[in-house]
């Protein structure tokens, strides 16, 4: 077997055979070669099956997620009666929902099949958005968003998980990047979608705009999830479309020794997750740029304070999706060429530091706007770029299910803190939003500069051991 290079060192490491499930019947039983057209064949025959599906499963989740900016300038804070801090706990209350449920999804998810296990939270999710119909005040809201949160937790973390089962950690970062753009295509979507609803829609059957946004949103999600039951794989190994050779290679271009003959069971794999120095690392690197993401929930009010208004407001949203895919797009791929993703991450958190200053200490509105797009672009980079670096750096199934659900829950934790920094009697410049919002963003470089430099200096000192 060839050893798999870990990009965020630059050493090389092993890969265990953790990424194949203990009881299957396919071992890996071929020399495995790096680079063949047989892999390459597969890998293409991986991407065109497992992309489509979970991209468009991503777009309706980050919408499910983030209409409620949209719905507050499109007229729910008006009839919900809310006040600055009553919307910024609305928004807070679904990670604590998130939190809760993340650990214990994602262990359910490493006895079960992702291909019912995520489609089943994500019909959930969208029915719950449907029934939003009935909110009518902010308990109501308060309550949606919880549960939202609760249910909502599997879906990330699982999708990472089940990609780190399929692709090699250095095949990672331009796939995470593109899974990731279907955020910022719902965040760009989303706003087009959202200035035409609330608009066109409103008081349609006695529902306001902002109803209707909820409704069709949901409405879509519940049709992709069924789709997905009959589209998304479960591993190589229990898959239908890939015949028995196929199957073998990929198991076998994922392992390079065969270490671990069954699963640690929940328990031992918790303690594992909780003793490893990386896990908390890396959590920290989690909780400061998800801290810096929740501009994203304050973009729509943010555009209201350059001068936009109305739907106009929600349509010049959609540029700072766009900008941000092209950049994370580009680095994504960059990163998996140069093998070097600590240093575009670092490289994506001083675009969105220098970014923030100048969008505060400039005066014009369009130049504001223009640093606000690469400020944006700069954490959307770093994000998808992180999680693969992230998730390769765990060996173990089941413990680096732990960690990922860890790492996913206590980061996005931030946005509940994260919320309550963009009063609206802070515009129309919001320097403490700003602010903080630059400060997080830098630290995060900071961080990973380093675990780079640490997770490097581990990986070399056990190369040199003489057991090794």
């Amino acid at each position: 077997m060839s050893n798999i290079q870990y990009p965020d060192a630059d050493v090389e490491k092993k890969l265990p055979i953790d990424h194949i499930e203990a009881d299957d019947d396919v071992e890996p039983g071929i020399d495995y070669v790096e680079g063949t057209d047989e892999e390459k064949a597969l890998v293409r025959k991986m991407d065109t099956r497992l992309f489509p599906i979970l991209w468009f499963m991503y777009i309706f989740n980050y919408l499910d997620r983030t209409n409620i900016g949209n719905a507050r300038i499109g007229g729910m804070e008006r009839d919900l009666k809310l006040s600055s801090s009553d919307y910024s706990l609305a928004l807070s209350i679904f990670f604590v929902g998130y939190l809760l449920a993340e650990v214990p999804s994602n262990m359910l998810l490493v006895r079960s099949r992702p291909s019912l296990f995520l489609p089943a939270l994500m019909f959930i999710w969208g029915a719950m958005s449907v029934g939003a119909k009935g909110m009518t005040n902010l308990a109501g809201l308060v309550a949606f968003r919880f549960f939202l949160g609760i249910v909502e937790a599997g879906f990330f973390p699982g999708v990472i998980l089940l990609l780190s089962c399929w692709y090699k950690p250095d095949e990672l970062s331009k796939r995470l990047a593109i899974f990731y753009s279907a955020a910022l295509m719902a965040g760009a979507f989303g706003g087009l979608l959202a200035g035409v609803i609330t608009e066109y829609m409103d008081g349609l059957g006695s529902t306001p705009g902002w109803q209707w946004l909820f409704i069709i949103e949901g409405l879509g999600t519940v049709v992709i999830a069924v789709v997905a039951v009959f589209v998304l794989p479960d591993y190589p190994t229990t898959t239908r479309w890939l015949n028995d050779r196929e199957k073998k290679l990929a198991v076998a271009r994922l392992v390079s020794r065969q270490e671990e003959g069954e699963l640690l069971g929940h328990k031992r794999a918790f303690m594992a997750s909780v003793k490893d120095w990386k896990t908390w690392g890396f959590m920290l690197v989690y909780v400061l740029l998800n801290g810096a993401g929740t501009i994203s929930y304050f973009f729509p009010t943010l555009m209201t304070s350059l001068g936009y208004r109305g739907r106009n407001a929600q349509f010049m949203t959609v540029p700072i999706y766009v900008v941000a895919l092209v950049v994370s797009l580009g680095m994504g791929w960059n990163a998996d060429r140069t093998k070097q993703k600590p240093w575009h991450i670092i490289a994506a958190t001083v675009l969105s530091t220098v970014s923030f200053i100048l969008t505060v200490a400039i005066g014009n509105p369009d130049v504001k706007f223009a640093f606000i797009c690469f400020g944006g672009a700069g954490i959307w980079t770093a994000v998808p770029l992180f999680l693969s670096w992230m998730v390769g750096n765990f060996e173990g199934k089941e413990k680096r299910a732990i960690s990922i659900a860890m790492i996913n829950g206590f980061g996005n934790l931030a946005s509940v803190y994260g919320s309550f920094i963009w009063p609206r009697s802070d515009g129309p410049r919001y320097v403490p939003g700003f602010s903080t919002t630059t400060a997080l963003v830098a630290c995060a470089g900071a961080v990973v500069f380093g675990l780079k430099w640490k997770i490097a200096r581990d990986v070399s000192r056990a190369a040199s051991r003489p057991d090794m």
